[in-house]
């Protein structure tokens, strides 16, 4: 079964309640069966829209992944980030 993930490009406009943001998915998204692969880091641009910050979550399954994301309680925390950043969010299946 290929694997799910949760791909972020995210821009912050506001540190301090990114940061609560942050503090409050990470157990929601670890609960649910995340795995961080990329989560912040130097990153560069190659083509497009220009994010400062780049997060990619590995899941068991595609399923998992859009369940993840989809969760009431993630859907909540995400409010936050609305909020506080400009992001582009996708939930893709692996090979």
């Amino acid at each position: 079964m290929p694997k799910g993930y949760i791909i972020g490009h995210i821009t912050v406009n506001d540190p301090e309640a990114y940061k609560e943001y942050v503090e409050k998915d990470t157990p929601i998204l670890l609960g649910l069966g995340a795995r961080p692969i990329v989560r912040g880091g130097a990153g560069q641009t190659m083509e497009g829209e220009d994010f400062s910050r780049h997060v990619i979550f590995e899941f068991d399954s595609y399923e998992a992944a859009q369940a993840a994301y989809n969760n009431p309680e993630y859907q909540e925390v995400m409010k936050i980030r609305h909020r506080s950043a400009t992001s582009m969010i996708v939930v893709a299946e692996g090979v």
